[in-house]
């Protein structure tokens, strides 16, 4: 007589069962193909996501990125910015203030954002704050620019690390999306 196995309440991982439903992968919109840019890509390559990774500059994309990660090369790349899903998670490193405040302006018109973080200094963000208000953005929708990014206490200026620590954070507020979604769950 063969034994019966307990029924299953998730997903099997090797020899363990998981309890809890497993959430969608995050769609993160990547701008910026530089160093941290980089590391970033490789990073997110092994985290429950799907990565569009834009930059205007074909020749800085590696020739081979990981299966979840889509190499967008564009001269436009603010259109993008259009037509991501909603509920994408926006990263904005380009090696273009300019640019950045273009992306920054565009994101900021979605209503639709997961979230929103753009590299850089308290001062890049009060100048882009200034502006963005200029230009008709209500001061309540501020809050909604995360920058400087990255978890706190990770103050190593290396790109592996600044990677680490903005990926850490989106990890962070995915966790917290998926327990508001399903409170049940997670409680158990």
């Amino acid at each position: 007589m063969q034994a019966m196995e307990p029924p299953s309440t998730g997903p099997v991982i090797g020899r363990r069962v998981t309890g809890a439903p497993q959430a969608a992968p995050m769609h993160v919109v990547l701008f910026g193909a530089g160093h941290v840019g980089h590391a970033l890509a490789r990073l997110l390559g092994t985290l429950p996501c799907v990565v569009q990774w834009v930059d205007e500059r074909d020749e800085l994309f590696p020739d081979e990125t990981p299966a979840n990660v889509q190499v967008e090369a564009t001269d436009t790349p603010a259109a993008l910015v259009d037509r991501a899903p909603p509920g994408a998670y926006f990263l904005v490193m380009t090696h273009n203030h300019a640019l950045d405040f273009e992306l920054t302006e565009r994101i900021m018109r979605r209503r639709d954002v997961s979230w929103f973080g753009l590299i850089g200094s308290q001062t890049k963000r009060v100048k882009f704050e200034r502006r963005l208000v200029a230009r008709g953005v209500e001061p309540a929708r501020l809050t909604e620019i995360v920058c400087p990014i990255g978890v706190p206490g990770i103050v190593d200026k290396a790109p592996a690390s600044i990677a680490l620590a903005v990926a850490a954070q989106l990890m962070q507020v995915r966790t917290a999306a998926v327990r508001a979604a399903q409170p049940e769950a997670v409680m158990r």
